[in-house]
């Protein structure tokens, strides 16, 4: 039986970069992973590599160049005739982008000597020395254990996916044909981000809300300003919707549901996605029989530092509390690693960025306005809209805006909200700037290149103390 220092159960971001980093650090590792590919090999990289981050943004991409091609290049003097849409090619692509980056995952465990074990790993039992593992029919002794097994969508209670007519993310990236009707419930990242590659495909998109704000996550004016823009381009978004029956036929599915107004609507789709939320996939681990504590909602309970009940195992990601963000889950890959070790790593769940990938794009770091009212905070805030940036007026992306939020005393950033376009890039500067305690001068005074879109973080940050310069 082999032994390690270092397993690692799950191969999504947060396990396969706390492998990395434990073996950099000179551990022993192994990492387990029962994902495979649609060539049935198996498939590092979890769900954020094969059916989420990655080959969502590989359709949202695709789609956007054929809005555009279809009713934006006009506008720049390029006219397009004949545009036909090669759905399975561009299926193909995204498949294409996927296999990179599980080869890519594949080639760092090769270079930082992590052996692969290829299946679905359980606790078998514990001893003095640390656990034995079982994958399939093999099994492995480590002295630690990292939990990094991620989360599974949550179906509507009665309705299974079958990824056919009912969709999760999985089915959500390989729909076959545009569907002339399609329905998603629930106006989170998925839902959203899925809905508008649909919609820019051709597909009439209605999106149901059960909370009665719009993305209450996000910053009030930003949420605002967004759904404007996003039924503009066709997205029907209802708020307030309670779900009473969803049913299905051989090619229809119909759901019923009250909205804010307590009336009773129906709506028949070709296709229903149902994004409402992720559970902590704990499914296999044989927790119980080793006495790993779970929490009231059935994620694995840990500390501040992702240990659990057990001596020397730790969880990470997904499985834990926290935001279901990838990038979250590698920054707690890393810091367990590097406590294994004896060091003293920080994560700052404060200055953890969120980033919705339509278009135009959503970001935001730190606390939100309505959060600052909530707790009587003292602050300022300065906006800047892109309609008065020269670089979004020649991208032909003027809608938005950048929002900076500042202690009213010491201008420290509190909390940085965009709409508009690379919004996940520019967020970037606000992280940088609130971990080393920046204020909202501070980026206000740094000379950004011209013209581009970075100046808007400018103009905003000067905004907070009505000094902006170019509105």
């Amino acid at each position: 039986m082999d032994a390690f220092d270092v397993a690692v159960i799950g191969g999504g971001p947060g396990g396969y970069i706390a492998a990395i980093r434990a073996a950099q650090l000179g551990l022993k590792t192994a990492c387990i992973d029962d994902w495979r590919g649609g060539d049935g090999k198996p498939a590092l990289g979890g769900t954020c590599t094969n059916v989420g981050c990655i080959p969502s943004k590989a359709l949202l991409q695709s789609s956007e160049y054929f809005e555009q091609a279809g009713h934006h290049f006009a506008d720049h003097g390029v006219k397009v005739k004949g545009l036909e849409l090669d759905l399975a090619q561009m299926l193909k692509r995204k498949e294409k982008v996927v296999k990179a980056s599980n080869d890519g995952v594949l080639y760092l465990f090769r270079k930082n000597k992590i052996q692969f074990f290829h299946g679905r790993g359980s606790f078998a039992r514990s001893a003095a020395d640390g656990y034995e593992i079982t994958v399939d029919k093999e099994s492995l002794k480590a002295t630690h254990v990292i939990i990094a097994t991620g989360s599974t969508p949550r179906a509507l209670p009665g309705v299974e996916f079958d990824e056919k007519l009912i969709l999760s993310n999985t089915g959500a990236l390989a729909i076959a044909d545009v569907p002339k009707r399609l329905g998603v419930i629930g106006a989170g990242v998925v839902g959203l981000e899925m809905g508008s590659v649909w919609r820019r495909l051709g597909a009439e998109v209605t999106i149901l809300e059960a909370l009665p704000t719009f993305l209450g996550a996000a910053d009030e004016q930003i949420a605002r300003e967004a759904a404007k823009i996003f039924a503009k381009q066709g997205l029907a978004i209802e708020l307030g919707v309670a779900i009473t029956r969803v049913s299905q036929q051989k090619k229809i599915v119909s759901v019923q549901y009250t909205n804010s107004e307590s009336s009773s609507k129906i709506l028949e789709c070709d296709r229903l996605i149902v994004s409402i939320g992720r559970a902590a996939n704990t499914s296999g681990l044989n927790a119980a029989a080793l006495g790993l504590k779970l929490d009231e909602r059935g994620f694995v309970a840990v500390d501040e530092e992702c240990r659990t009940n057990l001596p020397n195992v730790w969880a990470i990601g997904d499985v834990v509390r926290g935001p279901m963000l990838a990038h979250k889950a590698e920054e707690e890959g890393v810091a367990v690693a590097e406590r294994i070790v004896g060091q003293k790593p920080h994560v700052d769940f404060n200055t953890v960025p969120w980033v919705i990938y339509t278009a135009p794009e959503i970001a935001w770091v730190g606390e939100t306005e309505q959060q600052l009212k909530a707790r009587n905070a003292a602050y300022r805030a300065g906006s800047f809209p892109f309609a008065a940036n020269a670089r979004a007026r020649a991208l032909g992306e003027a809608g938005g805006l950048v929002k900076f939020l500042a202690d009213a005393k010491s201008d420290a950033i509190l909390g940085v909200h965009i709409l508009g376009p690379f919004a996940g890039e520019l967020i970037a500067e606000a992280v940088v700037a609130m971990e080393f305690g920046g204020s909202a001068e501070d980026i206000g005074i740094i000379c950004h290149a011209h013209p581009s879109l970075s100046e808007a973080m400018k103009d905003a940050a000067l905004a907070v103390d009505k000094r902006a310069l170019n509105i």
